[in-house]
C-alpha cells in the first residue's frame, strides 16, 4: 500500500527538496542516503572537476555490455520508441498499434507492462554470456525513455518489481555480474520523460518529451499514478523525481557506471551538479572510482566521459572515450525480423576503437520474455573466442601516437567518425601499446598476405619504439618473424605457408 501511496506525497517531497537546495546545496547532498558525513565533493564544478572522471580500471576494460530491455519490448515492432511513435498520429506505430490492439486510447502505453513477464529471464545466463564475451563491465538499461524502472524502486511506483516481472531485474542482473568479479552499468535515459510539451496545442509531439501530450490519450492523464509513467507531472515536482531515482539507485546497487543518453541538458544544471557530487561521495565513502558517461555537451568533460553514439574518433583521443554500439541493424529493442551485424565488422570496429583511446559498450536486444536470440549469442562468442586467444593486445594496453594505418575511410556524420559501418581490411592495422613500453601490438583486420610489410608509423622519423625491437611474433604461435628496425627501416615479413586469423591477426613487438 505504501508504494502507491508515494506519488501522492511527492509533490510535498518536491517543494521540501526545493526548499533545501535554496537553503544549502551541498547539505542536501549530506543528507542523502549513504553519503558521509563529511563530503569531499560539493556541488559546484570546481570542486566535482578534482575527481578523476577515467580510473585506470576503465581504460583498462575496453569492453562493457547493457541491454534495452522493458514493456517495449512487447510489441516488438518499430523500435525501443515505440512508447512514442505508438502516439504519433501517421508513424506505422500509430497505424501498427491501431491495427494490432486497437484504439490508443482504449489500450495505452501501460496496457503493455502485465505482458511484460520476462519469464525466460535468467541473470546467471546473461552474465555469463557478458563474461564469455570479454566484457569487463555490463548491467541494465535502468530506466529508458518510457518511465519503466527496471529495479526495485521505493519512489517510482511504474518499477519490474512490482508489475511486469515483478522481480528486482537490476539487483538481480548486479548480484550475477559481481559474481563474477565484473563492473556494473546503468543506463538512464528518462530525462526526456518529463512532458514539457502540454502548452503547445501545436507541437504536441515535441522533441523536448519523449510522449507527445494529447487529451485523447493517457499521455495527458492526470491520474495520480498513471501520470507519472506519462510524465505528466509540473516540472518542481518531476525534477527531484528525477534526480531521487538515481540516488536510489545508487544507494541499492553501487553501480560503477552511470550512464547517460542524449538530452541530459533538458535537467537545470543545479540537479545535475546534486547527481553528480551525490554520486561522487557515495563512491568516495566507499573506496569505490566510479564513472559519469555523458553525450554531446550535457556534462563538462571534466566530471565525465564522453560517449559517442554508434560513431567515434577519427584519430586518437588524448582523454579516454566511449562510443555505444548495438549489434542489431534495424533497432536497440528487439524487433521481430531483426537483423545483425556481421561479427568481424563489430570485431574489427572494436579494436579500431581501442587504437584511439576508446572503450566500447555493445548493446543486446533480448525478446520480451528475456531470451536472447541466438544470433546476437553468435556475435559475443566470437568476440570471446577471439580476446581469449589475443586479448593482451587489447585489456590494459594504451594507444601510441599513430593508431595506426589503411585504407578504410571515415565518414564524417552527426555522431562523429562513423566507425561503426566502416569496412575493414587486412591493410588495415591498428596499434596497441603495453603500459610497461614492452610491447607494441599490430593488429591487423584481416588474414595478411605474406612478404614485407612497412609498419607506417614505427620509423625513426615518426613514432618508434621507445628501446629496440629484440623479437617479433605472431600472437598465439611460436613464429617469429623477420624484421628491421633502425634509422633506415621498420618492417617485418609476413611468412607464407602459416594459417592467420581471417577477422584479425596479431603482431607482437617485444622491446628490450
Amino acid at each position: 500500500m505504501y508504494r502507491i501511496l508515494i506519488p501522492l506525497f511527492l509533490p510535498l517531497l518536491g517543494l521540501l527538496f526545493l526548499y533545501g537546495c535554496a537553503e544549502s546545496s551541498s547539505a542536501a547532498v549530506v543528507n542523502r542516503g549513504a553519503s558521509p558525513s563529511q563530503p569531499t565533493y560539493t556541488a559546484d564544478w570546481e570542486s566535482l572537476e578534482k575527481y578523476n572522471e577515467s580510473p585506470d580500471w576503465f581504460a583498462d576494460s575496453k569492453l562493457g555490455i547493457y541491454a534495452h530491455w522493458g514493456p517495449y519490448n512487447v510489441p516488438a515492432f518499430g523500435s525501443e520508441w515505440y512508447p512514442r511513435n505508438m502516439y504519433v498520429e501517421g508513424s506505422k506505430e500509430f497505424e501498427h498499434h491501431k491495427r494490432t490492439y486497437g484504439d490508443q486510447s482504449e489500450f495505452g502505453y501501460h496496457d503493455f507492462i502485465p505482458q511484460f513477464t520476462a519469464e525466460k529471464f535468467d541473470a546467471e545466463e546473461w552474465a555469463q554470456l557478458m563474461q564469455d564475451a570479454g566484457a569487463r563491465w555490463g548491467g541494465p538499461v535502468a530506466q529508458h525513455h518510457d518511465g519503466f524502472a527496471m529495479w526495485d524502486s521505493e519512489l517510482n511506483p511504474w518499477n519490474a518489481a512490482d508489475m511486469g516481472p515483478k522481480r528486482d531485474i537490476t539487483g538481480e542482473l548486479v548480484k550475477a555480474l559481481r559474481k563474477r568479479d565484473m563492473k556494473v552499468i546503468t543506463s538512464f535515459h528518462h530525462a526526456r520523460n518529463l512532458q514539457r510539451n502540454a502548452a503547445d496545442r501545436e507541437h504536441w509531439a515535441g522533441w523536448s518529451s519523449h510522449y507527445p501530450y494529447n487529451p485523447a490519450y493517457a499521455t495527458a492523464t492526470e491520474d495520480p499514478k498513471l501520470r507519472w509513467l506519462y510524465g505528466n507531472v509540473p516540472e518542481k515536482e518531476w525534477y527531484p523525481y528525477w534526480l531521487g531515482q538515481l540516488e536510489e539507485v545508487i544507494d541499492q546497487y553501487d553501480p560503477d557506471i552511470i550512464w547517460f543518453d542524449v538530452w541530459l541538458n533538458l535537467i537545470p544544471e543545479q540537479y545535475r551538479k546534486e547527481f553528480v557530487a551525490y554520486y561522487f561521495n557515495h563512491a568516495t565513502a566507499r573506496n569505490q572510482e566510479v564513472v559519469i558517461a555523458h553525450k554531446k555537451d550535457d556534462l563538462p568533460i571534466e566530471v565525465s566521459v564522453l560517449d559517442i553514439e554508434q560513431g567515434g574518433k577519427t584519430d586518437v583521443s588524448e582523454r579516454v572515450w566511449l562510443t555505444d554500439i548495438t549489434l542489431s541493424n534495424q533497432s536497440w529493442s528487439y524487433v521481430e525480423g531483426q537483423t545483425y551485424k556481421d561479427p568481424a565488422l563489430v570485431l574489427r570496429n572494436f579494436i579500431d576503437v581501442v587504437s584511439k583511446n576508446g572503450v566500447v559498450l555493445l548493446n543486446i536486444s533480448p525478446r520480451a520474455d528475456g531470451s536472447i536470440p541466438q544470433e546476437q549469442k553468435d556475435v559475443l562468442h566470437t568476440m570471446g573466442d577471439w580476446l581469449k586467444k589475443y586479448g593482451e593486445a587489447i585489456y590494459g594496453t594504451r594507444p601510441r601516437s599513430k593508431y595506426g594505418f589503411g585504407s578504410a575511410k571515415t565518414e564524417e556524420n552527426r555522431f562523429g567518425g562513423q566507425t561503426a559501418t566502416i569496412k575493414y581490411s587486412a591493410s588495415d592495422v591498428r596499434y596497441t601499446e603495453s603500459k610497461d613500453h614492452k610491447a607494441i601490438y599490430a593488429i591487423f583486420l584481416g588474414a595478411p598476405e605474406p612478404g614485407e610489410v612497412e609498419l607506417d608509423g614505427l620509423g625513426a622519423i615518426d613514432f618508434p619504439p621507445k628501446t629496440p625491437v629484440k623479437r617479433v611474433t605472431i600472437l598465439g604461435t611460436d613464429t617469429e618473424l623477420e624484421f628491421a628496425f633502425d634509422v633506415h627501416d621498420n618492417y617485418i615479413v609476413i611468412p607464407a605457408g602459416v594459417t592467420f586469423d581471417e577477422i584479425a591477426t596479431v603482431v607482437k613487438l617485444e622491446m628490450e
